[in-house]
């Protein structure tokens, strides 16, 4: 059972990512607020959403990334039944600047 993250925290947070203007100011506000575990995790499931959209097998995945195959089923779940999150921004990247 998931959690609703839509809270006025949540909203502060995300108003705060959106004031950001380039990747500099992405790295100076993400070392502030997390670890850098957590850094690496997020970074790792994003490469991980990549790859499975290119439609390569967990094992090239797991090799690349060294994330765990419970780490790209949960990835490959959230592409699968989740909110489409991945899909808008890989969509967008694909795209290019507009």
């Amino acid at each position: 059972m998931s959690k609703n993250i839509q809270c006025e925290e949540v909203d502060h947070l995300f108003e705060a990512i959106l004031c950001l203007k380039s990747k500099e100011e992405c790295y100076q506000f993400f070392e502030d607020i997390c670890t850098v575990n957590e850094m690496l995790s997020i970074s790792q499931r994003y490469e991980v959403a990549k790859m499975l959209r290119e439609k390569k097998t967990y094992i090239e995945i797991s090799e690349k990334t060294g994330a765990s195959t419970a780490t790209i089923s949960r990835v490959n779940k959230c592409l699968n039944y989740g909110t489409d999150g991945y899909d808008l921004v890989l969509n967008r990247i694909k795209k290019g600047p507009q």
